[in-house]
């Protein structure tokens, strides 16, 4: 079984080796774009040439170092069958959770204007917490939205989900398709977005997304750049209808030293780490998904192309 690393890390042979440990029979290789081809079966991949595709026309599969797909999934070779598998979870979701509730706790919470408080040696106790206030909606019922949206929950904040197709959670109150968005936004205060890009979801948080939720309300995005049309936030900032905005993904990465992101006062930028790839625990998936391939067992994480994730 031959495989090839093709992800453009400097040091690849932090992946590579710990991988040659766990698939000892393996012929592994790293990807050179000047050299040639070595008739791979399986791929592990981030953001890979269009090269590798006409170089090694034979593979089997493709194994995706993150979960998100979509500039896989409109590669020509993908769309002509090639089957992807995406990493699922190896860490990601508790980090996402982690990343929302800190969010949610900076405004719920009002850590803010205790800190300007410090700034001015002024003690003064502002009331306490009112969860009700705080309805938080997730968009995007993965394993990663399922996790954000029961980590908040199991700490009695109103919690709202929003997917394509129906799910049922504990504790949370659950819509889907184009006929639940309405209500579900009337019910959030707290947008958290944390959908796969697709053509349906592209520019889905625009003004009259935003126009839709609670006001005053809290935007945190850690899905996909695209999803956001970054005037329509800016206005709806502007405007008092979104009262602060916590952004991990841009349109463009790294976010251009001239966008109005950079110096909004409401706006909250981090350089899309809400969620890291662990590798230890993304190189122990992709080896049993590699040998349950090879060995004609079902693989779990498989991308449905049409569906785009």
């Amino acid at each position: 079984m031959k495989i090839l690393f093709v992800a453009g890390d400097p040091k690849p042979e932090r992946w590579t080796a710990p991988l040659q440990q766990r698939l000892p029979d393996a012929d592994i290789h790293v990807w050179n774009p000047d050299g040639a081809a070595v008739e791979a079966d399986y791929a592990i991949v981030w953001n890979p040439p269009a090269e590798l595709f006409e170089r090694e026309p034979q593979l089997k599969a493709i194994f995706s170092l993150g979960a998100g797909v979509d500039k896989l999934v409109s590669l020509p070779a993908v769309a002509g069958g090639l089957t992807v598998v995406r990493v699922e979870d190896a860490g990601m979701s508790v980090q996402m959770a982690e990343y929302v509730l800190y969010h949610l706790l900076e405004s719920s919470r009002q850590m803010d204007l205790y800190r300007a408080q410090q700034a001015r040696g002024t003690w003064k106790i502002h009331r306490p917490i009112r969860r009700q206030d705080w309805p938080v909606g997730v968009m995007g019922l993965g394993q990663i939205g399922n996790r954000v949206a029961s980590t908040l929950a199991s700490l009695d904040y109103p919690v709202n989900g929003w997917a394509r197709s129906p799910h049922q959670l504990a504790d949370v109150n659950t819509y889907h398709g184009a006929d639940g968005l309405a209500d579900f936004l009337a019910n959030t205060r707290v947008l958290v977005n944390t959908l796969p890009l697709t053509e349906q979801t592209r520019d889905l948080i625009d003004h009259h997304l935003l126009s839709q939720l609670q006001p005053d309300a809290l935007v945190i995005n850690v899905g996909r750049g695209e999803q956001l049309v970054d005037e329509d936030l800016l206005n709806a900032l502007d405007e008092g209808q979104v009262g602060r905005a916590v952004l991990d993904v841009f349109r463009r990465e790294p976010l251009p030293s001239d966008h109005p992101f950079w110096t909004h006062p409401k706006v909250t930028i981090t350089p899309h780490v809400s969620a890291r790839t662990l590798r230890e625990a993304t190189i122990e998936q992709i080896a049993d998904k590699i040998r349950a391939h090879a060995d004609g067992k079902p693989v779990s994480g498989v991308v449905d192309i049409q569906r785009g994730y």
